[in-house]
């Protein structure tokens, strides 16, 4: 069984020279240079020179489990859905704004309005903090939604470690608050859900340079986000959801590339997902790396069917 459609098959080779090109526009990094928060600061600085802002973007600050947490907003004049959103970057990078253009996107084109969280980063706030942040921030959309948006139509989703995040959120909102049941929808882009790393993680079946992630820098990411941790350890549901009773989770919308070291997570959580009694619909694009959709080809044949999966959450369909 193929896992893409024939548009994407006969695609493959765009998509390959798009990723090769791709690629070379990330800056390069190095993991052997000064502290690791010396080389998280200098990774967090060379990554925001690359983050395209929206000027309809405005911030919030809502009660955190260590102080006040901000909020990224978009805001429709109408408002059909909220999205909880939450950003990637191997859980030590990142920002709400990485995905300003795309958070300003979908506001407009679903009427959404999208929350995106500042939540705290590793290596100076290691697990559970990035987690403890999303589930506030999720908790507080789900007290707040109807009377600030008039909508109680909610969706969480993210990118890379967002994706991940995005679902323990949904784990934590069934197994703490049963609340799960709040969320009609989640987009989960090539997320990391085995901590204790698949093989796809581990380089097998990987060939060089065709991905941004490499199996030293998961392994690098994951040790600052849950550090002197075996890997039993780390398969606890609440930092591995691939190892989770996934029963009672809304339907998702799972997107990967295939030479995306990340590309077993998906497809083994997809697959678990269904199984558990959930709805799931699985995107794979040949050729493509990790952050797949920052990829011309992958993006315009991924956006329409986005657009669509959340459209039909937040109607009920």
């Amino acid at each position: 069984m193929r896992l893409w459609d024939d548009e994407l098959e006969s695609a493959r080779e765009a998509i390959r020279a798009e990723s090769k090109e791709f690629i070379g526009h990330f800056p390069a990094r190095d993991m052997d240079t000064g502290t690791v928060l010396e080389r998280a600061h200098a990774r967090r600085a060379a990554e925001s020179t690359l983050v395209l802002r929206s000027e309809k973007g405005t911030d919030r600050m809502i009660t955190g489990p260590a102080g006040p947490l901000r909020l990224r907003e978009f805001r429709p004049e109408q408002v059909d859905g909220a999205m909880l959103h939450i950003h990637g970057g191997g859980w030590m990078t990142g920002e709400p704004e990485l995905t300003d253009l795309l958070n300003e996107a979908l506001s407009e084109h679903l009427n959404l309005a999208v929350v995106s969280v500042e939540y705290r980063l590793a290596p100076e706030h290691p697990y559970p903090a990035g987690p403890d942040d999303c589930e506030a921030a999720a908790l507080w959309l789900i007290a707040n939604a109807a009377d600030e948006y008039g909508t109680d139509r909610l969706l969480v989703g993210g990118e890379s470690a967002g994706a991940h995040l995005s679902a323990v959120t949904l784990l934590r909102l069934r197994d703490r608050r049963g609340l799960a049941d709040r969320f009609c929808g989640a987009n989960l882009v090539f997320g990391a859900y085995d901590l204790g790393h698949t093989p796809s993680a581990l380089g097998i079946g990987s060939d060089p340079g065709t991905d941004i992630l490499d199996p030293e820098e998961v392994h690098f990411m994951v040790e600052q986000f849950a550090p002197a941790m075996s890997t039993d350890q780390r398969r606890h549901p609440d930092l591995s959801p691939l190892f989770a009773d996934l029963r009672g989770m809304p339907p998702a919308l799972f997107t990967v590339g295939t030479a995306d070291h990340l590309v077993d997570d998906t497809l083994f959580f997809a697959d678990r997902w269904r199984v558990a009694g959930n709805r799931a619909e699985v995107l794979v694009y040949p050729e493509a790396p990790h952050a797949c959709i920052g990829v011309a080809t992958v993006l315009s044949h991924w956006w329409p069917r986005l657009e669509s999966f959340l459209r039909a959450c937040v109607e009920g369909r």
